[in-house]
């Protein structure tokens, strides 16, 4: 099964885009390139996929290039199975800057991340600071968990609970769905929840979300745990990079003390921290982001 069996005719009113596909790595990646201009790439997170930015591609798309890909076995890309694909966080550095290289020209970019993708898209910003023109940050993490940082329960029984985690993510889909009802302090339409669960419709097609929560890398005993430490002590050569942080405080994973770091290895950064949002912040305060993202962009002029 794959990302054929996916059928995203009932929400064409929310994400009107063309799919396009590349191979990356051996596997097709789907990803969406809306636009002109200075390229935008927007890396999604863990249940979600290229959907979750919707609106900032609608928004951006008059006056920059807007690209946000699905990582390997998310969204509309290929579904390999484990034997074929290793799921860890070196192969979705590894397909990300793959990406990078085949689809943008050799200048800067601005990344926008989120979740999982704060930690993708940072390895990749700290291998290639000369390619960043701009960071925008929404509810993710890219260092070392904050000391004495307690792993929230609920990552914490899928990642150390297989008899228990594989049936409930695999079988039941009771992470995406969890997210689906939890991630957003405002609600979901229905339609938007079916949009965000689509691609997440079978055993095989949930995999990817069930890996990436055993694949948080905690201990240096953990496959990824170096990747972490290098992108955690080479954060220092993005310091001067124009930063634009925007954060749902009604997040109980990349609560304030993730922000409050943030905050604490970028001082420079513009901080707008919302009361009213969770951890799907697009979903919760679009209008409000979509603002600030433009006159942050339009304040912070990309170089040549």
């Amino acid at each position: 099964m794959d990302s054929k069996t996916i059928d995203i005719a009932p929400f064409r009113h929310l994400y009107p885009f063309t799919s396009r596909f590349v191979g990356v790595n051996g596997f097709s990646m789907h990803y969406v390139d809306e636009g002109q201009g200075e390229p935008v790439v927007m890396l999604h997170g863990n249940p979600t996929w290229s959907f979750f930015f919707r609106e900032l591609i609608k928004g951006l798309s008059a006056g920059y290039r807007c690209i946000a890909p699905d990582h390997i076995g998310c969204g509309l890309s290929a579904r390999p199975c484990a034997s074929e694909y290793d799921f860890r966080l070196r192969n979705r550095v590894d397909d990300i800057e793959a990406f990078i290289e085949t689809i943008t020209p050799p200048k800067k970019l601005t990344l926008i991340v989120h979740d999982w993708g704060g930690m993708i898209g940072a390895a990749f910003a700290v291998r290639h600071p000369e390619r960043i023109a701009r960071l925008v940050i929404l509810n993710t993490a890219a260092f070392l968990k904050p000391k004495d940082k307690p792993l929230s329960w609920t990552l914490k029984m899928v990642r150390s609970l297989p008899v228990l985690a594989v049936p409930g993510v695999l079988g039941l889909n009771l992470f995406a769905r969890g997210a689906a009802w939890t991630a957003s302090a405002k609600g979901l339409r229905p339609d938007v929840r079916a949009g965000l669960l689509a691609p997440y419709n079978s055993w095989r097609n949930r995999y990817a979300t069930l890996r990436f929560v055993q694949d948080i890398p905690l201990s240096p005993a953990d496959p990824g745990y170096d990747i972490v430490e290098q992108v955690d002590r080479g954060l220092q050569r993005l310091a001067a990079k124009p930063m634009l942080i925007c954060w749902g405080e009604r997040d109980f994973v990349f609560d304030r003390d993730y922000l409050a770091e943030w905050r604490r290895r970028f001082p420079l950064a513009e901080v707008h921290s919302f009361p009213d949002a969770g951890h799907y912040v697009l979903e919760d305060v679009p209008d409000r982001l979509l603002q600030l993202l433009k006159e942050f962009l339009k304040r912070t002029p990309c170089p040549d």
